[in-house]
């Protein structure tokens, strides 16, 4: 029988590229999009020479950051503008984000140049697919913006958007213990970490299952189930290798609690992971 073990990453990159390249449809909704970053640029660009105070003109180079970043995304991953191009946008980005730190070390300035860092690192995994590299890879490319992310945190424990995008790139670099104790902390500030968490959960019983753990695995696939795991087909699945597991060690009624749980909520079940279930149960339900 196949092993089936949610990635959680790959899913995730998967689904993001999908979302990436159908949200713009035809070269004027493109056209459109990037006049609205150069119409941001510029209006942001006036509000740095009109500021009266450090903290005015921080926010307006924080504001600035960003529309260079986003433009520098999704012209590079329309193909609209050359990798040197991206790296010049990105490099304006970056300049007007540490600026902005430099001039006023908010929480909010920290947590702008961290989106800024991780949609990078996540415009390189779906162009270039990097993730399938090492743990150091993944790590590097996502470590700029964990640490900003972290400092937003520290600075502001109740901003729930630091702590889900310090979940998602410690979940996008493999540190999933990590991941976990942020969407946890997130959770505790509005809903959207439930479902966080539960992928999280799913992604660190399926690192847990390759590595043959499985009793640690069974532990992380049944908190994802508790949790609240979708199992879309951008999320991580538990259900499925859980019951493959329940069956491989013979705790049949386990098993059979898992297709209940399947069947009520109406998840898709691995026809072969169901059938050998039945066979080696010798039971029907």
């Amino acid at each position: 029988m196949p092993i089936l073990v949610p990635r959680l990453r790959v899913a995730g990159l998967l689904c993001a590229g999908a979302l990436l390249f159908l949200s713009g449809c035809g070269r004027i909704a493109q056209s459109l999009y990037l006049r609205s970053y150069d119409r941001d640029i510029s209006n942001s660009t006036k509000a740095i020479a009109a500021a009266r105070d450090n903290a005015q003109r921080a926010a307006a180079y924080t504001r600035r950051g960003s529309a260079y970043s986003e433009k520098a995304r999704y012209s590079r991953a329309f193909k609209l503008v050359s990798a040197d191009e991206y790296d010049r946008l990105f490099g304006l980005a970056i300049k007007d984000h540490d600026q902005a730190i430099a001039l006023d070390a908010s929480a909010e300035a920290f947590y702008s140049r961290g989106v800024t860092y991780y949609e990078r690192a996540n415009l390189n995994a779906i162009v270039n697919g990097y993730l399938m590299g090492s743990d150091a890879e993944r790590k590097a490319w996502f470590a700029p913006a964990a640490a900003d992310f972290k400092k937003a945190v520290e600075m502001d424990g109740g901003n729930y958007l630091a702590w889900d995008r310090l979940g998602m790139a410690h979940s996008m670099a493999g540190e999933l213990d990590q991941a976990i104790s942020d969407y946890s902390q997130e959770m505790r500030l509005n809903p959207l970490g439930r479902a966080r968490l539960a992928d999280a959960y799913c992604a660190r019983g399926g690192s847990h299952h390759q590595e043959k753990k499985h009793d640690a695995s069974i532990a992380d696939y049944e908190k994802s189930i508790e949790t609240g795991a979708t199992a879309d087909g951008c999320s991580c699945d538990p259900y499925n290798p859980l019951l493959w597991l329940y069956t491989d060690a013979r705790q049949y009624d386990q098993g059979w609690e898992v297709v209940h749980k399947m069947q009520k909520s109406k998840k898709w079940i691995q026809p072969e992971f169901l059938d050998q279930l039945k066979k080696d149960s010798g039971r029907s339900n």
